[in-house]
């Protein structure tokens, strides 16, 4: 019923930028909590930025100053704006949809590749 589609992720230098874009479609709620997380190769998936159910914004401590995410309600959109790029920063990113029924739902991914 709930479908996420990613974008925006591709190959970039150390030290550049990207910004990522996930987009929700089907029966969307304003209580929906929208975050990212990332994976990389051979590693657990893990939180990387999202919104609290109070509306505030968290961030893993590896990207806190880097990484800044922010959404589109309207176009129930969330981007994630990723500054100062480095190597471990690459993985596969997914976005996460929470509904406040608790049921979750994943994105397929995109590949994001920090060159040094």
């Amino acid at each position: 019923q709930v479908q996420l589609a990613e974008s925006g992720g591709g190959l970039v230098q150390a030290g550049g930028s990207l910004r990522l874009s996930c987009a929700a479609s089907g029966s969307i709620l304003r209580t929906s909590r929208m975050s990212w997380y990332r994976q990389p190769p051979g590693k657990e998936r893990l939180f990387v930025a999202g919104y609290s159910s109070g509306g505030t914004t968290n961030y893993a401590d590896s990207v806190k100053g880097r990484f800044t995410i922010s959404r589109d309600n309207a176009k129930n959109t969330v981007f994630l704006q990723m500054n100062t790029l480095k190597p471990e920063d690459s993985a596969v990113y997914y976005c996460r949809l929470t509904t406040s029924l608790a049921n979750i739902y994943w994105g397929q991914g995109t590949q994001v590749t920090v060159s040094s």
